[in-house]
């Protein structure tokens, strides 16, 4: 007797290696001692929230007796949040225009992706996605009937195949799907980049008659290196969504906070966000946690200390210096997406080899790129300086 759909079923057989590898990482802390093994597989930051944050909650906790204190609320998220929210964004996405009537609160990026795919596409329309991509954005998509298309990044720079995405728009192209700094690569693309892309999304809208959506997930926005700067989209192409979360830039990842921001300039704005508004409830999101909400509107435009991650990037390059493996420094987010060494496309070969050393890495073809691995560093220093001689030994018993 089947007791789930054969879809859901295909999906735990073949669900997210991010997931799989922090499961045996808890087997492993068990047999060996958590100081012994050197888990890099989750990107969950490690990092205290910042000061506001606790002083938000003790003034929540202060108004908890009031009436309705967290009963329903509009869909779209409560409208003093909204405002504090694309003031912000307006400054950071430089669009003056962008007002509270153009964002939706969501449960986290993933309610936003979830509820902007559900009211834009049809069954058998396709996203387009630059690979390596986070492995749930093909969930996403099919839950609302669209295929995700992979279009594989340059592997020297990791920067955007133009070409390839070129290539790969067609009839049924809906959205391009783009994630800046990128999970697993750290990448952050240009300005020429995205204008070269903007170029190609708007004479394809014209070509085919309906709007071809960029979508940008933005949750590392706030996490660059280096002074590097994350160009805006919604300047760039008219139909343009920023979806983004604080869950990593306040450590808020279990609170579940995060919006949708529509671009004003996009013809019938008022009704793609009302079609958010009613895909937000009917998924059975309903509205992001009043909570995570209150929090958002009290400590927006504090984050954690990114000098800590900044340290760990740097220690992170030393021991895949020491041990021989290539890799493209990250300008942005907390991963390394190395080569296997070698030039070897057995990604999943040499992350059981490193296993063997206590080291837990995410091999690429989970994120739709073989020949990489991913490593997390928002981990305390210390357990990547460790890690050093057990990476060494990794590589030097997968190359024989």
């Amino acid at each position: 007797m089947r007791t789930l759909s054969k879809q859901v079923a295909n999906y735990i057989e073949h669900s997210s290696w991010i997931r799989k590898m922090f499961e045996a990482g808890i087997v492993l802390k068990q047999q060996y001692g958590q100081d012994n093994v050197y888990d890099f597989s989750l990107g969950n930051p490690d990092l205290a929230p910042p000061k506001a944050v606790a002083d938000g909650l003790r003034h929540i906790a202060d108004q908890a007796a009031s009436p309705f204190a967290f009963g329903y609320m509009p869909n779209a998220g409560y409208l003093d949040v909204r405002q504090t929210l694309a003031a912000h964004l307006a400054r950071e996405q430089e669009c003056p225009e962008l007002g509270p009537d153009h964002i939706v609160l969501t449960c986290g990026a993933a309610g936003g992706l979830n509820a902007l795919f559900k009211a834009v596409l049809e069954p058998g329309d396709e996203v387009i996605c630059p690979a390596p991509y986070f492995v749930e954005y093909g969930f996403y998509v099919a839950n609302h009937g669209g295929t995700l298309k992979p279009v594989a990044c340059d592997s020297s720079t990791f920067g955007l195949d133009l070409e390839g995405i070129g290539a790969a728009l067609c009839e049924k192209t809906r959205a391009v799907l783009i994630n800046s700094p990128n999970n697993p690569t750290g990448q952050v693309y240009s300005r020429e980049e995205l204008d070269r892309l903007a170029t190609l999304l708007k004479a394809h809208t014209r070509k085919v008659g309906r709007p071809v959506y960029l979508v940008s997930d933005e949750p590392y926005r706030f996490l660059v290196y280096d002074n590097e700067v994350v160009p805006p989209v919604l300047p760039r192409y008219t139909h343009s969504v920023v979806v983004g979360s604080f869950s990593k830039s306040l450590s808020l990842a279990g609170e579940r906070v995060g919006y949708v921001a529509v671009n004003p300039a996009m013809e019938d704005v008022s009704t793609l966000v009302g079609g958010l508004i009613l895909t937000n409830r009917i998924l059975g999101f309903v509205n992001a946690p009043a909570i995570g909400q209150k929090l958002l509107g009290r400590a927006l435009g504090q984050g954690v200390d990114l000098g800590v991650y900044d340290k760990r990037r740097s220690a992170m390059a030393k021991v895949l210096d020491d041990a021989r493996i290539s890799y493209v420094m990250p300008k942005g987010a907390f991963y390394f997406f190395p080569r296997v060494p070698g030039g070897s496309l057995d990604d999943t070969g040499f992350v059981n080899a490193l296993m063997k050393e206590n080291i837990l890495a995410v091999p690429g073809s989970g994120f739709g790129f073989p020949g990489g691995f991913r490593l997390a560093f928002c981990v305390p220093e210390d357990v990547i300086v460790r890690s050093g001689e057990a990476f060494k030994r990794a590589v030097d018993a997968y190359l024989g």
